[in-house]
């Protein structure tokens, strides 16, 4: 039987991360649809096809496992080579590069991490984050180096998906995009050996505010929009992880910050494309905690005390908000933190939460405070 992987999809400061793991048939065969142990190009998925050539080293027109296994830089029998390194770029999927890892953990199993869009992996963000660029620049590259930890374990494949910034479109076109992407990865979740059922997302403040706008948004038609062939997938997601993302534009303006968030050239304002208090009906419809109620995932809220970009109180309000509708959330506070983390602490109490929700697994994800010196 057939194993598919649960799927976790990290939304990154400016771009979507979407993470499932595996079958456990390997991509050869479920490729090789006659077992004739060679592929031809019509066996290949049609956004695969213009590599082809360049696969099929002896140009006898097949792949065999051999060539397909040098291609990936392992050894035919799938035995990871590199382990450690980070994921490469390896094929098309649609508009998509697969980044596959070099470790598995069960027989027979690996890893994938799909980018809507091509671009390198890099590393993860650690520290203070720029708070200039919140909707209005960066990629979903951005995302790239914390996704590879999950990849690599080879738990979790990873999809990396772009979103229209505030320079191209406003609100709603980013909630639109990461929904499209949501219904393609459902709808391409036999294809790549996911499960579609299992789909887990975390962000960090623009994304924190999108993953949360994920989350809280699953019955709201207004944020589907109509991108893509796969309108008859849902959008749902199993789980959010929010870091200090923002929850209610019409009162992040309330709260000591370095930024004036009512200002006319403000981030928020940018986004909905108006001043937030001039323009309160776009301001609610794109806050998080306008669409929150009791059949939304679990959330895990990760905040610090001390966030000058976006206020603290901004998670306060809306695990407060989640709390009384009765959804599942565990809110973490980290002592004297900005708008970033140097301490990897945060990172563990998300591994946990997915690990518990996304594969089932009995561990404790804890809600106590981060102490600032937290190794």
């Amino acid at each position: 039987m057939t194993r598919r992987w649960p799927a976790l999809v990290l939304f990154a400061l400016f771009g979507v991360c979407v993470s499932a793991a595996v079958a456990q048939q390997d991509r050869f065969s479920r490729w090789d649809r006659n077992g004739d142990g060679r592929l031809t190009r019509d066996e290949l998925p049609e956004s695969v096809r213009p590599d082809f050539d360049r696969v099929d080293a002896n140009r006898d027109g097949f792949i065999s496992r051999e060539e397909d296994a040098a291609r990936r830089n392992r050894s035919p029998g799938g035995q990871p080579a590199a382990a450690t390194r980070l994921p490469r770029m390896l094929e098309g999927v649609s508009s998509s590069a697969i980044f596959p890892t070099r470790r598995r953990t069960t027989r027979g199993s690996g890893s994938t991490c799909i980018c809507l869009g091509s671009a390198p992996p890099s590393a993860p963000a650690r520290g203070r984050l720029d708070p200039r660029r919140a909707w209005r620049a960066g990629d979903k590259s951005s995302g790239q180096g914390r996704l590879a930890e999950y990849v690599r374990s080879g738990r979790y494949a990873g999809v990396s998906v772009g979103y229209r910034l505030s320079g191209e479109a406003v609100w709603p076109a980013q909630i639109h995009d990461c929904k499209a992407a949501i219904r393609w990865i459902r709808a391409h979740a036999k294809e790549h050996g996911l499960d579609p059922e299992r789909i887990g997302v975390w962000g960090s403040s623009a994304g924190g505010h999108l993953v949360a706008m994920l989350g809280t948004s699953g019955g709201a038609e207004s944020l589907e929009g109509i991108l893509g062939d796969h309108r008859d997938q849902s959008s749902r997601v199993g789980c959010v992880a929010d870091y200090f993302g923002p929850s209610d534009l019409l009162t992040i303006g309330d709260h000591e910050s370095s930024i004036d968030h009512n200002a006319a050239d403000s981030p928020e304002a940018q986004l909905i494309g108006g001043a937030v208090q001039k323009s309160k009906d776009a301001a609610r419809a794109a806050s998080p905690i306008t669409y929150v109620s009791e059949d939304d995932p679990p959330f895990l809220i990760v905040h610090g005390t001390a966030d000058m970009t976006v206020p603290f109180a901004q998670s306060e309000i809306l695990a407060a908000a989640l709390k009384k509708a009765g959804v599942e959330v565990t809110m973490v506070a980290v002592d004297g933190a900005g708008h970033g983390f140097k301490t990897p602490e945060p990172d563990k109490r998300v591994r946990a939460f997915f690990d518990r929700l996304l594969r089932g697994i009995d561990v404790k994800v804890s809600g106590e405070r981060i102490p600032a010196d937290s190794p």
